[in-house]
């Protein structure tokens, strides 16, 4: 089993942190953000894992080459030279991805108590997976009653994207009926009882990808979202959102959070 680990940011949000080491080798519980990503891989079965670099790259290198995990290959793709964003990150990596069917991506400063197996066994039925809850937040994926990718939007500024136009026309009049268009609203608005066929949740930075899927990429520039890239795509093949019940999630990307993150791994 494959996986990809997004590790190449710049971990602006966790300064001063970051400013000697890479956002993968902040500690929490005395382990790297990437060792607690690894261990919870290897304990999945994973046994194939590539790490993009970019910050602190060589560290990064170095850590892994010093703390190896019995049956588990790491490889590296390299974007020192340019920061490629999530879409671009995959793009750059496909030559080391696409020996494998599917492979899993989650972001390195992503701690969760979410089964990966049983995840994983969702991928089969759909071209790409995206683990999503129901958090709040201003930006959220779309999803209809079958849970397919549909669309986007920014609650707070009531931005839509999405290659349907009847998702367009029910978020438009919504946001054209509410007494602000420019306040948060409940992430649940459009999942009440008869209010329409629409579902929102935040994405959780974990996903599965169809190699089938790379080829795609090829006409993409060199930087952009993978989110835009599932956008542009979902009209023709299955993007899927996927609940874990009573899941539990810890986005670590501020400095505030560490305390937060280690009480979670607690």
């Amino acid at each position: 089993m494959k996986a990809m680990i997004f590790a190449a940011g710049l971990g602006t949000r966790l300064k001063p942190l970051t400013d000697t080491m890479p956002k993968a080798l902040v500690p929490i519980c005395g382990k790297p953000l990437l060792q607690h990503v690894l261990e919870k891989l290897v304990g999945s079965g994973f046994d194939d894992v590539v790490i993009n670099v970019h910050h602190f790259a060589d560290m990064i290198e170095d850590w892994v080459a010093r703390n190896p995990i019995d049956g588990l290959r790491v490889q590296f793709s390299d974007e020192r030279q340019e920061l490629l964003e999530t879409g671009g990150g995959v793009r750059h990596a496909s030559p080391l991805l696409d020996d494998a069917d599917r492979f899993l991506i989650h972001n390195v400063d992503i701690l969760s108590n979410v089964d990966l197996n049983a995840f994983w066994r969702e991928g089969e039925s759909a071209m790409a997976t995206l683990l999503v809850s129901e958090r709040d937040t201003q930006r959220y994926l779309v999803f209809d009653n079958e849970m397919r990718l549909v669309g986007w939007t920014n609650i707070k500024t009531g931005e839509v994207k999405s290659p349907f136009p009847q998702v367009h026309e029910a978020f438009d009049n919504h946001y054209t009926h509410v007494s602000n268009a420019y306040s948060i609203l409940s992430s649940r608005f459009l999942q009440e009882e008869g209010s329409g066929p629409y579902h929102l949740y935040a994405f959780a930075g974990i996903h599965q990808m169809n190699s089938e899927l790379l080829p795609l990429m090829q006409t993409w520039p060199d930087k952009f979202s993978i989110i835009d890239f599932y956008l542009s795509i979902c009209k023709h093949h299955k993007i899927k959102g996927y609940v874990q019940p009573e899941l539990r999630l810890m986005d670590v990307g501020k400095i505030d959070t560490i305390s937060q993150a280690e009480q979670f791994v607690s």
